[in-house]
């Protein structure tokens, strides 16, 4: 056996992979699973008893002491798994685990609006770094195994490996792709959606009811809808990323950062009357692609979620991009004449495309989650959203590439 892998690295170079990459799959997959579990635990808690978002200011301020006390060398999140992929710094410490999850358990439980896939890659990441000393992998191989726990924790967090993979393959530099990664990225992201599911944790369903065929007409109302798309993104980033520097600017203790930022989002859902902007939204997102909703939806969730964000809580932003432009999709049905379902998923994904940097990856997704019809469609969208939204998406940590200006 060792004479054949002599002979032909190809096989030495699978194995290992393989090997390393089932290990992060296993890791990540059980990880998602135990988090989407915990998740829906307090999700359904929280709109059994929505007196509990009274408390989100507590639970700010619980989060940040945490951060501040045992979690400094950690508080970058995902911009610090990209750093270290970036450049092989220290080990991601094992801690990053407890306290991400904790904190958006406490986040969501408390009702702040935030995602799930900044925890996913951040659970992702640091599990893979801790196969980085006993393996004794060189920095290279550290490089490769980190992008395969994002990729991991992206796929199995949304039941969409493909996309996964794509992702932790184009969303470290703008504009180029890091093939040296693809095959360690596709095992992991493929084992651990495959984990998920062997742990009987299942993931939302969304359907586009029609889907026209593509004509030079429809794909000019895609095109314009992406431009739409891509200016919402654009808005998203600039927004979050001012409240974050206005925070740290004018309040110096971290802790009281996420204290005003929860009693503001508190008071918000207070003057609302309502806990559809809490969380990930997932129930609007599905009523988004069957019957028409205040076109007013996206532009709070925006807000209330660049507020939660920008001041200090955990979680992620994906989630809530999906409702952004889930709704924006279907509040602009009533002016562009394309199937309500249809332009809830083109802004499903075309949004995230957008303020990530990641048209291709968000390609993907849109096929593995609304089918291979709305493909054309996808593409239009998520292309023209990637073009118009500027230079700086939501992770601060992606290089400049190629392709964008």
């Amino acid at each position: 056996m060792s004479a054949l892998l002599t002979r032909f690295p190809v096989f030495a170079y699978i194995s290992k992979w393989l090997f390393l990459s089932s290990i992060v799959a296993v890791g990540a997959g059980s990880a998602s699973a135990l988090f989407l579990v915990s998740l829906d635990w307090v999700t359904n808690y929280r709109e059994a008893h929505p007196w509990l978002i009274a408390l989100l200011p507590v639970g700010g301020f619980i989060i940040g002491w945490l951060y501040l006390r045992v979690g400094q060398s950690v508080v970058g999140g995902t911009n610090l798994v990209i750093d270290t992929i970036h450049q092989a710094g220290s080990r991601i410490p094992f801690r990053l685990f407890p306290l991400v999850l904790v904190g958006t358990l406490v986040t969501h439980l408390l009702g702040g609006s935030a995602g799930r896939e900044g925890t996913a890659l951040q659970l992702g990441g640091s599990l893979a770094d801790q196969l980085t000393r006993p393996f004794r992998l060189s920095p290279t191989d550290r490089r490769l195994i980190l992008m395969a726990g994002v990729s991991a924790g992206f796929g199995s967090v949304f039941g969409t490996p493909l996309a996964g993979a794509v992702f932790g393959l184009e969303v470290l530099v703008i504009g180029r792709l890091t093939y040296e990664a693809i095959f360690p990225v596709f095992i992991a992201a493929l084992g651990a959606d495959y984990v998920t599911r062997w742990w009987q944790v299942g993931h939302t369903y969304y359907a586009i009811a029609t889907v026209p065929p593509i004509t030079p007409v429809f794909a000019l109302y895609a095109l314009l809808a992406g431009i739409v798309f891509g200016g919402c993104a654009l808005l998203f980033t600039r927004i979050t990323h001012a409240i974050t520097d206005l925070a740290k600017r004018h309040i110096a203790y971290a802790p009281l950062r996420p204290v005003v930022g929860g009693i503001i989002v508190a008071g918000a859902m207070w003057a609302l009357g309502t806990t559809r902007y809490s969380g990930l939204g997932i129930p609007v997102i599905v009523e988004s692609f069957t019957q028409q909703l205040p076109p007013y939806d996206f532009i709070v969730k925006l807000l209330l979620t660049a507020i939660t964000l920008g001041m200090g809580f955990k979680g992620g932003e994906v989630t809530p991009l999906f409702f952004i432009g889930a709704t924006l999709g279907n509040g602009l049905s009533y002016w562009l004449p394309l199937p309500t379902g249809l332009l809830a998923g083109m802004g499903f994904v075309a949004v995230f495309a957008g303020a990530a940097n990641t048209p291709l990856a968000c390609m993907v997704l849109a096929l593995e989650l609304f089918g291979t019809a709305c493909g054309p469609y996808a593409a239009i969208a998520c292309v023209t959203a990637y073009l118009c939204s500027g230079s700086r998406g939501i992770y601060g940590s992606q290089l400049p590439g190629e392709g964008k200006k």
